[in-house]
């Protein structure tokens, strides 16, 4: 990755951290006053966090719930923005607290300043994470 990298190899880094199930380091890739959304998240799941210790605190588990094994980076496309990325990717794994397999599509739209996400929204089908996690969240 070069010295100033572009929202897309940003982006991309934030995803590798993801499947590396390293939600601190993935925090740390996060603005102090990051805000991250979930437009589409279920009743009883926050739709909106702020901040990089309140993302850390809700991701920080979730290796421990889901076992995500591999994702698949459909596409990642530069903006017209150059510090928004946006990503067509996938996770295949398994539900750690109750066996069911964990198959989920998402859009994710990024923007960074100054090598830090600014915002990250990301949408994804909540029936079937619902479906998954058996009627709970994580």
């Amino acid at each position: 990755m070069s010295d100033n990298p572009t929202a897309v190899e940003l982006l991309r880094r934030s995803l590798d951290t993801f499947l590396a199930k390293d939600m601190k380091a993935w925090s740390e890739l996060c603005h102090e006053d990051v805000v991250v959304e979930f437009p589409f998240a279920p009743a009883g799941s926050p739709s909106r966090l702020e901040g990089r210790a309140a993302i850390y605190e809700y991701l920080r588990n979730y290796p421990a719930v889901i076992d995500v094994k591999s994702t698949l980076i459909l596409r990642i496309y530069a903006a017209e923005d150059p510090a928004v990325a946006i990503a067509e990717w996938s996770a295949s794994g398994r539900v750690l607290t109750n066996g069911n397999p964990y198959e989920m599509r998402y859009a994710t739209f990024a923007t960074f300043r100054d090598g830090l996400m600014v915002n990250y929204r990301e949408y994804w089908n909540p029936a079937a994470f619902m479906a998954a996690m058996g009627g709970s969240g994580f």
